[in-house]
């Protein structure tokens, strides 16, 4: 996530032109790509943070998940109401839909762990 972020901060023209997909979506707008690359930046940060602090783990990969679940529905939306042809699913699946499923998956093992260290400090 965060490299990714870096390389849309760095190179936003290339990473138009490489990433497959994201021109069938509309024009090139530098400022744009810009701003999500500072998210996804953040989003990246927030994982490896996480991973690296267990008390914020939780919160950090809740918030995470939760931007890039919306951002993976609204991807689905655009397909359910026309705007984009189903073959967009396929296409973004690699960077839309998958770091989602992950984020849902590792905050879920982030609560477990979190509800297991609450129930022992409680003994």
């Amino acid at each position: 996530m965060a490299a990714n972020g870096i390389f849309m901060l760095s190179s936003p023209e290339i990473w138009f032109s490489v990433v497959p997909g994201v021109g069938r979506t509309g024009l090139f707008n530098q400022h744009f790509i810009r701003d999500i690359g500072i998210l996804y930046i953040f989003i990246g940060g927030g994982f490896v943070y996480g991973a690296l602090n267990p008390a914020y783990r939780l919160f950090l990969w809740t918030s995470a998940t939760l931007w890039l679940t919306c951002h993976a529905i609204f991807h689905y939306l655009e397909v359910m109401t026309g705007i984009c042809s189903p073959s967009y699913l396929i296409t973004e699946f690699p960077a839309v839909t998958l770091p989602a499923v992950i984020g849902v998956i590792a905050t879920l093992y982030a609560l477990g762990s979190h509800r297991r260290n609450l129930a022992q400090h409680n003994k």
